[in-house]
C-alpha cells in the first residue's frame, strides 16, 4: 500500500475516535509499526483473532481497514478504553470489545494478539498469560507478540523512560512491572508446542520493540 493509502486510512479511523483519542492515534498510527506488521502477517485471513490488551481498538479498525476478514475480539482490563472501542466500532463489521482482566480469557481458538501487555505484569504472570495465549490458537494460526525485551541497549533505557512518562500521565492504568529477555518469552510459548521466531521491529521509534511471532503446526 502507497503511502497515500495509509494516510487514506488513518484519517479514517481517526476521525471516528473520540476527540481526546484522535491525536495518540494519528501517532500511533504515523510511527508505531505494529499495526501494519500484524496486517502484513495475516492479510486478508478469515480466522478470528484475540487481542488481548486491545486499548481503544486500533489494531481492530487497521486490520478491518487493510481486509482482514476474520471477526476479531478485543479485551481490555481498562473499561474507559474499552468504551471508546466501542463507540468507534460502529463504523466496522464484527468487531466486539469486553472489559476483562487477563487473567481471565474468554474461550476461543483462532489467532491471537498481544501488543505491549507483558511488562505490565509481574514475572510468573506474564507466563501464565502466555501459556493461556497459546492455548487459544488454532492449528495453522499464529500468537503474535510485540514487547519491549529486556537488554543493555540504549533503546532499552528510553523505553523504560517512556513507560514512566505514560504512567505519570495516567494514559496507562499500571506502572510497568517486569520487563521480560528475549527467553522469557520464547520459552513458554516452544513449551506449548508453538513455533517462535523473534526479531526487531523498531520502525522509526527509538524503543527497543520486538515481534515474536509464534505458530502452530497444523
Amino acid at each position: 500500500m502507497d503511502t497515500d493509502g495509509h494516510r487514506a486510512i488513518h484519517g479514517r479511523i481517526t476521525a471516528h475516535l473520540q476527540r481526546g483519542h484522535r491525536d495518540y492515534a494519528r501517532g500511533k498510527l504515523r510511527f508505531d509499526p505494529a499495526y501494519a506488521e500484524v496486517a502484513r502477517l495475516l492479510g486478508d485471513s478469515d480466522t478470528d483473532l484475540l487481542d488481548i490488551g486491545c486499548g481503544i481498538g486500533l489494531l481492530g479498525f487497521y486490520l478491518r481497514e487493510c481486509g482482514f476478514r476474520g471477526a476479531y475480539r478485543g479485551v481490555d482490563v481498562d473499561a474507559a478504553k474499552i468504551a471508546a472501542a466501542r463507540a468507534a466500532a460502529c463504523h466496522y463489521a464484527d468487531l466486539c470489545f469486553e472489559a476483562v482482566d487477563a487473567s481471565v480469557l474468554p474461550t476461543f481458538r483462532g489467532h491471537v494478539a498481544l501488543l505491549d501487555v507483558l511488562h505490565y505484569l509481574h514475572h510468573a504472570d506474564q507466563a501464565r498469560l502466555l501459556h493461556a495465549a497459546a492455548a487459544r490458537v488454532a492449528p495453522g494460526a499464529l500468537l503474535i507478540v510485540r514487547n519491549v525485551l529486556r537488554d543493555r541497549s540504549w533503546r532499552f533505557r528510553a523505553t523504560v523512560v517512556e513507560e514512566k512518562i505514560l504512567y505519570a500521565t495516567r494514559w496507562m492504568c499500571s506502572p510497568a512491572r517486569h520487563f521480560p529477555c528475549r527467553e522469557e518469552v520464547e520459552a513458554p510459548l516452544r513449551a506449548a508446542g508453538l513455533d517462535v521466531e523473534t526479531r526487531p521491529l523498531w520502525g522509526v521509534t527509538p524503543f527497543n520493540s520486538f515481534v515474536i511471532v509464534a505458530r502452530r503446526s497444523r
